[in-house]
């Protein structure tokens, strides 16, 4: 029997489909001749629905949806999404430039079920370079809507996008309790699921000084009983300090920083990133704002609420007590001074990690270009970098802050990121990019897109752009 045709490979596999890998699918859905297929192991797509509280919005504007911020006429764009669903009147009037967190998850989620490149179900196990073909062998796993096996494939791509994401972060102190079942211990992850369980303890204790905490706070405080709130909010960070959100505090989430960023020796980025917290463990204004006026409101009658608000203190161990409470090992800093802390329910609003790959990427590892701390290196293109054996190239999504600085995470840069990689691929400015997207200079030495040095020049006001 003669075998068929040989399937060529894929110009593209993306691993992973959350919101960055989507905005590429979006952009890649718009390149003629682009083979692409996007693989994501979920049963459909849902983004942080632990936090979709009732009435919280995005801390970005909707113009950092999945492709609008490089290019406004894709069908894929919110606002195309908003006129597809014949809401464009409602939204007009109701002036939101922040939206709501819940109707971002739906059109997110209606892009993830339109695009004709994702594969949802999809597990991709193992990635290795395939010489013979010139790229890369992925086998992947197809998945039931319980997670069960389906059948095993193999497909071939010259690239790949990783887009995996990150999963919560509980400290080591905290994990065994986690892992309990009898223990009310929990990341913000997957707060609605357990709201109804907390609203019934009698006190519940908030660690971590971000958004997140800051939005559970505020929805427990508001379900709480006046006088019997029962409430303590945590954090490591000196002060409940609100997000930098002037317009150029700002373009430190612009192309332009992360490029001058990116082009820091190591050791100075590793430095700078732990104080840029406020750029990113900030809490929005508004938000701060709404706590204190509910506990102003509350206390309109003379008695503070019960509720305790302490930053600078680092939550060291936890245990159960004797009566099934929990009791937090706590320590400040500045006091230099220990302390205990007895609750019935704790909340972890501790952030995120990087998801590993190095099992995915296991044949690859020896091929991968690290630096001195063991951390794979990630050209300006968003590639890792690769020894010379391997044709093809792996781009990397949300997996590259050491390199490329506080804005790996944000939103409001996915779509030029996604368009950097689709120019890479094509090997065209197919996305046409600016050249320069802040007023702020960082660094000196940098090149105005005249040619002149646009660092310490004291060129008139009126000739800057």
């Amino acid at each position: 029997m003669t075998p068929g045709p040989r399937t060529p490979p894929l110009d593209l596999l993306g691993v992973g489909a959350g919101p960055f890998n989507l905005s590429l699918a979006a952009l890649a859905d718009g390149v003629p001749g682009l083979r692409a297929a996007f693989h994501e192991q979920r049963a459909a797509f849902h983004w942080h629905p632990g936090l979709l509280i009732e009435g919280a919005t995005l801390q970005v504007p909707f113009l950092a949806d999945l492709v609008s911020l490089v290019e406004p006429t894709s069908p894929w764009s919110y606002l195309n999404y908003i006129k597809v669903r014949r809401r464009l009147f409602p939204f007009y009037f109701a002036e939101r430039f922040h939206i709501h967190r819940s109707e971002f998850d739906n059109y997110l989620r209606w892009v993830s079920t339109e695009l004709p490149s994702t594969r949802f179900g999809h597990r991709v196990d193992t990635v290795a370079w395939d010489a013979g073909q010139g790229a890369f062998a992925v086998e992947f796993t197809r998945l039931g809507p319980d997670g069960e096996t389906l059948r095993t494939g193999l497909t071939h791509a010259r690239n790949l996008a990783l887009g995996v994401g990150t999963a919560p972060h509980v400290p080591e102190s905290l994990r065994e309790l986690v892992r309990d079942p009898a223990s009310l211990v929990l990341h913000s992850a997957d707060y609605l699921a357990q709201r109804d369980r907390l609203l019934a303890a009698r006190h519940i204790t908030v660690v971590g000084s971000g958004q997140s905490g800051a939005e559970v706070l505020l929805d427990l405080l508001r379900s709480r009983p006046e006088g019997a709130e029962g409430l303590t909010w945590l954090a490591r960070t000196p002060a409940f300090a609100p997000m930098e959100y002037s317009k150029i505090g700002l373009e430190q989430f612009t192309p332009d920083y992360t490029r001058y960023f990116h082009g820091l020796p190591q050791a100075t980025r590793d430095r700078l990133l732990p104080r840029q917290w406020q750029l990113y463990k900030g809490v929005s204004g508004d938000t701060l704002g709404d706590i204190h006026d509910e506990l102003y409101r509350r206390s309109l009658g003379g008695d503070w609420p019960d509720v305790t608000l302490t930053p600078g203190i680092e939550v060291t161990g936890a245990a159960t007590t004797g009566e099934g409470r929990i009791e937090l090992s706590v320590e400040h800093g500045q006091q230099e001074a220990k302390g205990r802390l007895v609750t019935d329910a704790v909340v972890l609003a501790t952030g995120y990690r990087e998801r590993p790959i190095g099992t995915l990427l296991a044949a690859l590892d020896p091929y991968i270009v690290r630096d001195e701390a063991g951390r794979p290196q990630v050209d300006a293109a968003q590639r890792l970098v690769l020894a010379t054996e391997i044709a093809g190239s792996v781009f990397v999504q949300n997996a590259e802050r050491h390199t490329h600085g506080v804005g790996t995470p944000d939103l409001g840069l996915a779509a030029w990121r996604s368009a950097v990689i689709v120019n890479a691929l094509t090997g065209k400015e197919f996305y046409p990019l600016p050249e320069r997207t802040a007023f702020t200079t960082f660094g000196l030495g940098t090149q105005d897109r005249d040619g002149g040095e646009r660092g310490t020049s004291a060129r008139p006001a009126e000739e800057r752009r």
